[in-house]
């Protein structure tokens, strides 16, 4: 069907040019938008023309019904859709036939015209002239409700865009959103900064790294999983306030909550501290979720959400007692592997860091309103400084909302020597098979070693408060071209453009 659609398309295309007219032109003066003629022409009664306003608008044309002579359709732009109203006496009967055989729902097309309100109450356009903007040689999806198949939305977004106007709504809250904290953080006296993609060093993050070549020096390079040791060094160069709005990559699983392409923000603030980062935190999403939507509360899955301040503080060591009867300072390896095994839980790596990390994610997902979680061990927390109080403790926290880790952030580690120690054990574990344990960076060391003042550091992963801001269940809905598996498509553009 879509083939015999493409070359009958392939075929008015060729016919378009034999007529003198390009089916593919290269500019159009689009003056209006739809929202900006909805919101100027609202006021105009059924019946009621003005036919001295001038329109220029241009879209996609998404229906199309005919009536003999004259026909109804309807245009969509990046704003929203509008009615228009073609008629033979008014564009020739040349131009309405022209307009009959070649225009299609897919099409772009540019109209000047004026608003009038029809009979039925809709605000439309009268079209006077109308330009063919791009001829589309592909059908719209025909009623595909939702777009039910998955993979194809994901692989082929611009087709979920055209088909779903929810598609497109929610990648409009993304964009707006990411605007929203760039301002927030600017306004507050941040700089935003860009550090390197290709590291020589993989560090920021427990996390498995994408390894590829640098031919020019005939070494292995890694593409960044964080960007926190080079923002950190910002800080010891003089910058006081910076974050960084990016890309990082994991060659990790793939689940609703990890693709290993992400973007995340992380932000760096000197003689701050974990709880300036609590106050920075809860402020920055709570005024994002009042600025997207008007209130502090919104649905996600079925739950209402309360993200008014303050959010809820709650202790890793305590919440893991309370929830699995194992103290994770106190008790002995063997104590927390017993547990573990208790509830089926393999474990790659022996280590008690890892069995913290596996007992936590035993318990997360009984933490549904936003919540800061506090306070991790030490064996899991090789940048963060140690706890003012206790030192077997780090001052960090990690926002949980629904079960999910939205970020992670420390009284920044300042002190070179304890930083050493810690990436020691860190190379330990290394040694012990543990792939995500981070590695030695004398460099980092060094910079230390110049001074890094009292520091605050906080990372937020986009993707996942963008699923909390737009109710997607997966990160994938939120990501606007995700990874998916190679497609077996028998629909070949290039063997079809060879028949």
């Amino acid at each position: 069907m879509i083939e015999e659609v493409r070359k009958q398309r392939a075929k008015e295309v060729e016919e378009l040019r034999k007529l003198g007219i390009n089916p593919y032109p290269y500019r159009f003066e689009k003056k209006q938008s739809t929202k900006e003629i909805l919101e100027k022409y609202g006021f105009l009664e059924p019946g009621q023309t003005l036919e001295k306003e001038v329109i220029s608008i241009a879209g996609r044309i998404m229906t199309i019904r005919l009536h003999g002579k004259s026909c109804f359709f309807t245009l969509r732009d990046f704003d929203g859709r509008i009615q228009a109203y073609i008629r033979q006496e008014e564009v020739s009967q040349s131009g309405y036939e022209l307009f009959k055989k070649y225009v299609a729902p897919g099409d772009f097309i540019g109209i000047t015209g004026f608003p009038f309100r029809s009979k039925t109450g809709e605000l439309t356009l009268y079209v006077k002239e109308y330009q063919i903007l791009s001829k589309a040689r592909r059908p719209m999806p025909e009623k595909w409700h939702g777009l039910k198949d998955k993979e194809i939305a994901y692989r082929q977004r611009y087709v979920d865009m055209i088909a779903n106007n929810s598609t497109l709504e929610r990648f409009k809250i993304r964009y707006k959103a990411i605007s929203f904290i760039r301002a927030f953080l600017t306004n507050r006296g941040f700089v935003e900064v860009e550090t390197p993609i290709l590291n020589f060093i993989p560090g920021g993050g427990a996390a498995k790294p994408f390894v590829t070549r640098l031919e020019a020096l005939d070494c292995e390079m890694y593409l960044r999983i964080a960007p926190e040791l080079h923002l950190k060094r910002y800080i010891v160069g003089g910058f006081e306030r910076v974050f960084e709005l990016g890309k990082n990559f994991r060659n990790e699983g793939i689940s609703y909550k990890h693709s290993p392409e992400f973007t995340s923000i992380e932000i760096y603030q000197a003689y701050a501290d974990y709880h300036d980062m609590m106050e920075l935190t809860e402020t920055l999403i709570s005024e994002l979720v009042y600025h997207l939507y008007g209130t502090y509360k919104l649905n996600y899955q079925g739950r209402e959400l309360d993200f008014t301040r303050p959010w809820r503080r709650l202790k890793m060591r305590e919440f893991i007692k309370q929830e699995l009867g194992v103290d994770i300072l106190e008790d002995r390896d063997e104590v927390l592997h017993a547990v573990l095994k208790e509830r089926g839980i393999e474990l790659d790596s022996h280590t008690r860091a890892r069995m913290i990390e596996k007992l936590w994610d035993l318990v997360e997902d009984k933490v549904i309103q936003p919540t800061f979680l506090m306070d991790h061990p030490v064996e899991i927390s090789p940048l963060a400084k140690r706890h003012r109080e206790d030192p077997r403790l780090t001052e960090r926290f990690e926002p949980i909302i629904c079960g999910m880790e939205l970020g992670n952030a420390f009284s920044e580690l300042n002190d070179p020597e304890d930083q050493m120690e810690r990436f020691r054990s860190q190379m330990e574990l290394r040694s012990a098979g543990d792939e995500e344990a981070h590695r030695m960076d004398l460099d980092f060391i060094r910079a230390l070693e110049y001074g890094l003042p009292p520091t605050g550091g906080l990372g937020i992963g986009i993707d996942r408060l963008m699923m909390l801001l737009t109710d997607s269940p997966s990160i994938r809905d939120v990501i606007a071209f995700p990874l998916v598996t190679e497609s077996d498509d028998e629909d070949d553009i290039e063997g079809s453009a060879a028949e």
